[in-house]
């Protein structure tokens, strides 16, 4: 087994959190200054525990999802998964993880004999208990897909496809050479690739092991899950974009959060203070961050997000942190037991069974609040259904889901973001505007941890969806970055 250099844990967080991840100091100086002078006389107080149980408890929660979600050997999620919130060099302090078949559960002990667990919560995916806890705080709900058998409908409901797959003016030797591309380095780990052109898969491949239908880990992907509900609840009347956000904990007269709208909370631009990796000003020599306790903590992540202070005014420094998705699907869940409906099951029976969804998996805390900051598994082809849900302006099979401007939201830079001159956030979704990728600057994109994406392309009518496995990011970055070029190449820009 080939193991990799055990690096500092610093290395980790500020290396390997997200699609931004290397910063540089030099530049971000005007930022930074820039938001120290913003800076309101506010502070928190580090995460509670001990960060190694912290680490624990990733490690227990990714290994869970990758053995009895995705499937794959146990050795090989050790040495290739969840990089983020269980570290590589974190791993070797814990020790192998206990693999509990039976009760489709994760023992890590840490060298104190403390255990901690994770196991299958039906529907609900791998979930983390609390330190001493054999069960989690709320009662699971089975979420099953009212569509029809997949393989007895026609993309983009199901999984037929046409014969031929490849239609007339594709270039289709371009297009193979474009995927080949993606899996050109084996150092990358692709596990997934999945082109459409005017909503027609026109291409994909799979790494052995892994098929059309095998849920992947997607990381930070899900943030853009968590804003597609929240356009959902927009369509169906119950918020408005530009409306303070309905927050219970900043409802006391005078708190300054009450000026957070939703706007702000989809455009990470809420001031709220968290410790964060991808903060240009973050020290991985601090203590644990927020941001990743928020996966790690075992709490009521809603609670804990809702009770953060203010570091800036609202809609005034952009910074990508955790809060911000949690708080929006606190925003969900008020407002779909407001209404007496069943929050776990609601994104499967009002978004992903409209698009042809069959295989998200959307994990949760210890106390059933979705965290989809990042804990959510699905398949490139349903990833693909979801960038064709935006590529199409919100509109599916002719009826609109997601309301009038709200794509165009999503993907228009952010005021705060562009104060600093960088951009690359719209809203819960990154813009291509720094030319990052060989794309047109206009293309936006789902993004996660360990080279997760969904690229949505509308100068050429493409999604281009890429998955996976941690250890290979760096590479597998690089190699889609080949296939992107190669792709524009194979099909004609829109006229």
């Amino acid at each position: 087994m080939t193991r990799l250099p055990l690096l500092p844990l610093a290395v980790f967080l500020g290396l390997l959190a997200g699609p931004l991840s290397a910063q540089n100091p030099g530049p971000n100086a005007a930022l930074i200054a820039r938001a120290k002078a913003l800076e309101l006389d506010t502070r928190s107080e580090p995460p509670p525990g001990d960060p190694l149980e912290h680490h624990a408890a990733g490690l227990a929660k990714v290994i869970c999802s990758a053995v009895f979600i995705t499937g794959l050997d146990p050795d090989f999620a050790w040495e290739n998964v969840g990089y983020f919130t269980a570290p590589y060099a974190e791993r070797a302090r814990l020790g192998r993880p206990v693999i509990d078949r039976a009760n489709r559960a994760v023992h890590v002990t840490l060298p104190n004999g403390v255990r901690r667990t994770a196991r299958i919560v039906g529907s609900q995916g791998a979930v983390a208990l609390p330190r001493g806890a054999d069960d989690v705080a709320f009662k699971p709900v089975t979420v099953r897909s009212a569509l029809p058998d997949a393989r007895t409908q026609p993309w983009p409901m199901g999984d037929l496809l046409p014969d031929p797959l490849v239609p007339p003016g594709v270039d289709a030797a371009k297009l193979q050479q474009a995927i080949a591309a993606a899996f050109a380095s084996p150092e990358g780990l692709t596990a997934a690739m999945v082109v459409t052109w005017q909503g027609r898969l026109i291409g994909e491949r799979y790494a052995p092991g892994i098929t059309a239908q095998t849920p992947l880990e997607s990381w930070s992907m899900g943030k853009s899950v968590t804003g597609s509900l929240i356009g959902l609840l927009i369509s169906q009347g119950v918020y408005d974009l530009w409306q303070p956000a309905p927050i219970p904990e900043w409802q006391t007269p005078g708190d300054p959060r009450a000026k957070i709208r939703l706007a702000d909370i989809l455009r990470m631009s809420s001031g709220l203070r968290l410790r964060a990796p991808l903060d240009p000003e973050f020290d991985p020599s601090g203590p644990y961050p927020d941001h990743v306790y928020l996966y790690t903590g075992c709490i009521d992540t809603f609670r804990y997000a809702a009770t953060r202070p203010l570091q800036w005014p609202p809609n005034t420094v952009g910074r990508y942190r955790n809060t911000e998705p949690v708080l929006a699907n606190y925003l969900v869940r008020l407002a779909v037991e407001k209404r007496g409906e069943e929050y776990l099951s609601f994104p499967q029976r009002a978004l992903f069974d409209p698009l042809g969804i069959r295989t998200m998996v959307l994990e949760t805390d210890a106390t059933g609040n979705f965290l989809t900051q990042g804990y959510e598994l699905a398949s490139a082809r349903d990833w693909a259904r979801l960038g064709l849900l935006y590529l199409q302006d919100g509109v599916w099979n002719g009826k609109r889901l997601l309301p009038e401007g709200f794509v165009k939201f999503v993907s228009t830079l952010a005021p705060a973001w562009a104060a600093d001159n960088r951009p690359i956030y719209g809203g819960f979704f990154w813009l291509n505007g720094d030319g990052r990728y060989p794309v047109p600057k206009e293309a936006y994109y789902m993004a996660g941890a360990g080279g997760q994406y969904t690229i949505i392309i509308p100068s050429h009518d493409l999604v281009v969806v890429r998955l996976g496995h941690y250890k290979g990011a760096t590479p597998g970055e690089a190699a889609l970055k080949r296939a992107l070029a190669l792709l524009l190449e194979a099909v004609p820009a829109r006229k």
